[in-house]
């Protein structure tokens, strides 16, 4: 029997998608008061400025609710670990964990709550990874000493459950609290505090979350703030290394993890539990981050391999001693080494001293991606309706 064409040509009418690949999802290019989101050298880069009620709502509207399958991520990813059932369990410890949000910041999310956005989706998606761990994430800090660029370095891998989607959804968040610093965040709209960035002082952070540890603290202390939060006031608040640490030891804390950290000078990671913060120090020029704590001090006796966590370390240690220097690429390459698949969904490198920032983003490995150059310092001096286009707009070649 010969195909019948018109009944062919009336379901690829009728039914487009059948046999073909959905088209990534891309932010809309718009402005909203004192907010803009366009893209950057293929990058959506959402600007936003003001107080925090202001920065909450142009938020909303150019970034949460464009990308409004966002607020189904909480969810979804509990589903995908067959722990659907638990959702109320996160609603309820959001509740309470919001309650010790800055101020600044939880008058950010009102504002967003305000504009539209569902509130119960908001504060669990800001508060449920306290709560579980779910992030894989490996670092290498590259110390002058042992830079190509005789400058530090800065490279991370984030990797996080995508639930299929979450990939698709990344931003460059360019943020001018009033009264702060400004601050650039790689994470998504809607994420109040700050996974991964650098401020215009060129302090640069990350976080790794850690399961393990031997000072018998609390795996989640309920009293705390979320460390995302925390970690965004290190970034509106210090300058060095130094004055983050100040900081951080002020802070009520509610979990364990990792925190790299990278001013102009050089880099260190703070090993962070409920109970303590120990500083580990670059060996031979180098400091590499995965999801285990590695000072006397924390450390357990026999760190368990969880997430490959020590695999990965073992990994960036002996593959970046076959490089006397280090460069951008370089450390891109090695984060490549270290990449986990469908979970690496943002991959990055920091320039502090020359406020860059070279990111890959939009599919998994992100590692596996060209590294797209975007200057910090323009990003963040740029204002809403500038009539002249940023040169990393369109001219610029991704990083080899």
């Amino acid at each position: 029997m010969k195909p019948n064409r018109s009944l062919i040509l009336l379901l690829l009418l009728v039914f487009p998608a059948v046999g073909m690949a959905a088209e990534p999802f891309r932010y809309p290019e718009a402005t909203h008061g004192k907010g803009e989101l366009r893209y950057i050298n293929h990058v959506p880069v959402l600007f936003v400025e003001g107080s925090p009620e202001e920065i909450g709502e142009q938020v909303a509207v150019l970034g949460t609710k464009p990308g409004r399958k966002l607020l189904n991520y909480p969810r979804d990813v509990l589903k995908e670990f067959w722990a659907g059932a638990t959702w109320p369990v996160f609603v309820r410890a959001g509740t309470r964990l919001e309650r010790q949000f800055p101020e600044s910041q939880r008058r950010e999310l009102d504002a967003m709550a305000r504009a539209g956005v569902d509130r119960e989706a908001l504060v669990t998606a800001n508060t449920m990874f306290d709560v579980v761990k779910l992030i894989a994430c490996s670092t290498m800090i590259v110390d002058p000493q042992r830079s190509s660029t005789g400058a530090p370095i800065f490279g991370r891998n984030l990797d996080f459950p995508t639930a299929g989607y979450l990939q698709e959804y990344s931003v460059v968040l360019v943020c001018r609290p009033e009264g702060k610093h400004a601050f650039v965040s790689i994470g998504f709209p809607g994420l109040v505090g700050c996974l991964s960035g650098i401020n215009e002082k060129g302090l640069a952070l990350a976080v790794h979350e850690v399961l393990e540890a031997s000072d018998g603290s609390r795996k989640f202390d309920p009293n705390g703030t979320p460390y995302a939060m925390n970690y965004r006031r290190i970034l509106e608040e210090c300058s060095t290394i130094e004055e983050a640490e100040k900081l951080l030891r002020s802070f009520k804390r509610t979990t364990r993890n990792n925190l790299a950290i990278c001013d102009k000078q050089g880099g260190a990671i703070f090993e962070i539990t409920p109970s303590n913060v120990v500083v580990r120090r670059p060996e031979n020029g180098l400091c590499p981050c995965t999801n285990h704590f590695c000072s006397p001090e924390l450390a357990p006796k026999h760190v368990e391999n969880r997430v490959y966590t020590c695999d990965r370390f073992d990994c960036l240690v002996e593959q970046s001693r076959k490089h006397p220097k280090l460069g951008v690429g370089e450390v891109g390459e090695l984060l490549h080494l270290v990449n986990g698949g469908s979970y690496t969904l943002q991959t990055m490198v920091f320039e502090p001293s020359k406020l860059k920032l070279h990111l890959a983003i939009g599919s998994c490995p992100a590692s596996a991606l060209p590294l797209r150059t975007l200057d910090v310092g323009e990003l963040l001096a740029r204002r809403c309706g500038d009539a002249a286009p940023l040169p990393a707009a369109s001219s610029k070649q991704p990083v080899k």
